[in-house]
């Protein structure tokens, strides 16, 4: 069954008291829903010069609302914004406060839990609202900058007038303290603490700073002007000092940036003692981290400044490094068909993400940071031995893991050493018009490598399946039955997992073939055993495909795998041969 997971990601006006910001996040991981539903902390980054936190978690939408609800309870306890100041824009203790969809659950559904949980934050806690996003009711609330306009600062002014009051608040409120009722007074005693909280629906988005080598607000600020989707209000002659163009209905003239989907501002952030342009990318379809780094890089450059590096704010999704790492090992002219762990490292050091601090990708990839590790230990067992564990292993008594397994390994050794031939031909002296050519091979091999190795430790579960269903009660002819269906199943699948590795393992025969036609010779003898090792999977995965089949109750289901394996093994002995053939040796 498939879980419906939301993720938060509040960002509470607070970031030096670690007393302060711990109690936040001990309240929101302490929240338990009447089924007993608790949130996931993922990450906690708090900014001593924006003196703001970010903090990230998920779970089901129900744990969601009330561990955010929690949060902002503790934030409006422990925070007074009426002695708040950092560089970060902020209307409120907890000053935003975005739910974002993550599986079995859309981007209007989450709409509709902010809204409900903007209300229920005012009705019992007292907290104004604004909706913003897609949760916003009003269509220019749609953009944040909107509901935060004039900061906490402005508060008062906004409850009262009727055109900017929050979503959720009070009905009725006078600027003027001398003109409130009692209940307006009341109201205002609660807000002038906490300020007003923001709260929305949207996508994911990736929040990140980039390094100048300046100090200068203005010049960061220039840069963000150039790029932001926004831009900048346009002045009578270009210049800072004329005056403001408008056009014939007396609307403001605005300049647009260079990067769809992306706000940013400058500022000075006197812990690191340089500025920063401060972006947040809304639509990182539209405008990826790599993008949005080159042409921040681009436009710093036009105005004699340098990027000196990349801060990522909170988390992100695992594509945005990967992309990035693919995209800057293109522009090297370098194949991308390299492993996820290099694809990270070069998205590290191409865009400084280390320039600050240290940057480690388990506490910023949201994929990683979802991740159960004693699940993923369990499921990965085999393939996160060393071969001499797994060869020890394997010679064992245990009957598991087996033929199947070790056919699998055979397998991903030969796209291994396939795309090994293609890596070395992208790279090699002389043939630089062709890395394209040879990264598109390699890029090919290291997916099929990748799923050769998830069917290591699928096979050996497999087998597993059949003795947990051979465990099974047969007292009755009711467990009988449950027992004998069952095992049916399980014997099933224990057939298509082979089946799996042999297809899996036919693909990398034109991989092979294409680097000992065309790859680097001095490497063809690498192409010719990488065939020959994926000849050797197809073989013993189809003698396993035979014996799993032979236990099967559905006669015609099993001849129709075999005679399918059958036929694999055949085309196999002949690319093999063909391979052989292209080595000369």
């Amino acid at each position: 069954m498939n879980r419906i997971l939301v993720e938060c990601v509040p960002n509470y006006s607070e970031g030096r008291d670690r007393n302060v910001i711990d109690s936040i996040v001990k309240a929101i991981a302490a929240t338990k829903t009447g089924a007993g539903e608790s949130v996931k902390v993922l990450n906690v980054d708090p900014g001593e010069a924006t003196n703001r936190t970010v903090v990230t978690f998920i779970g089901s939408p129900e744990a969601v609302c009330e561990a955010a609800f929690q949060g902002a309870k503790k934030a409006q306890e422990l925070i007074d914004m009426r002695g708040h100041h950092g560089a970060h824009p902020r209307s409120g203790a907890t000053d935003v406060l975005p739910l974002v969809p993550v599986a079995g659950i859309s981007l209007e559904e989450c709409a509709r839990l902010a809204r409900g949980l903007a209300k229920r934050m005012w009705e019992e806690l007292g907290i104004p609202c604004y909706c913003y996003e897609a949760a916003a009711y009003i269509p220019e609330r749609k953009n944040l900058a909107v509901c935060r306009a004039g900061e906490y600062e402005a508060l008062a002014e906004k409850m009262a007038d009727p055109a900017r009051k929050p979503d959720f608040g009070p009905d009725s409120f006078h600027a003027n303290p001398a003109e409130r009722t009692p209940a307006e007074a009341a109201a205002w005693e609660i807000a002038a603490g906490c300020g007003a909280t923001n709260v929305g629906a949207r996508n994911f988005l990736v929040a990140v700073n980039f390094n100048l080598n300046t100090t200068s607000t203005r010049k960061a600020s220039s840069v963000a002007f150039d790029v932001r989707e926004k831009g900048r209000k346009a002045r009578e002659g270009g210049k800072l000092t004329g005056a403001l163009l408008k056009d014939a209905d007396g609307n403001q003239i605005w300049i647009p940036g260079t990067l769809k989907g992306c706000k940013a501002i400058g500022w000075y952030i006197d812990e690191y003692g340089i500025a920063q342009v401060s972006m947040n990318i809304t639509d990182i379809s539209a405008t990826p981290l790599h993008k949005a780094f080159d042409e921040v890089c681009a436009k710093a450059q036009a105005r004699g400044l340098r990027v000196t590096g990349t801060e990522i704010v909170g988390l992100v999704p695992k594509s945005v490094l990967i992309d990035a790492g693919r995209y800057f090992l293109e522009k090297q002219g370098r194949s991308v068909g390299v492993s996820e762990s290099e694809l990270l490292k070069i998205a590290d050091k191409s865009m400084g993400l280390s320039d600050l601090k240290p940057f480690n990708p388990k506490e910023k990839v949201i994929e990683y940071l979802m991740e159960d590790e004693k699940e993923a230990a369990e499921r990965e067992k085999l393939i996160r031995m060393s071969v001499k564990g797994f060869a020890e292993e394997t010679a064992s008594e245990s009957p598991a893991p087996g033929g199947g397994s070790v056919a699998a390994v055979m397998g991903a050794f030969g796209a291994a050493l396939s795309t090994m031939v293609a890596n070395l031909s992208a790279g090699k002296r002389g043939w630089d018009e062709r890395w394209k050519e040879f990264s598109d091979w390699a890029d090919k091999g290291q997916k099929v490598m990748e799923r050769m190795l998830e069917l290591v430790d699928e096979d050996t579960r497999s087998f597993n399946g059949i003795m947990d269903a051979m465990g099974m009660p047969k007292g009755t002819p009711e467990e009988k039955a449950a027992r004998a269906e069952a095992m049916e199943a399980a014997t099933l699948h224990a057939a298509e997992v082979p089946l799996q590795t042999m297809k899996t393992a036919m693909e990398v025969f034109p991989i092979a073939r294409a680097m000992a036609a065309d790859g680097n010779p001095n490497s063809a003898s690498d192409a010719g055993v990488g065939a020959l090792a994926a000849r050797a999977a197809v073989r013993g995965a189809l003698l396993n495909v035979k014996i799993n089949a032979a236990g099967l109750e559905d006669k015609e289901a099993a001849a129709r795998l075999i005679a399918e394996g059958e036929a694999m093994a055949a085309e196999a002995a002949k690319l093999e041969a063909e391979v052989l053939e292209l080595t000369k040796l």
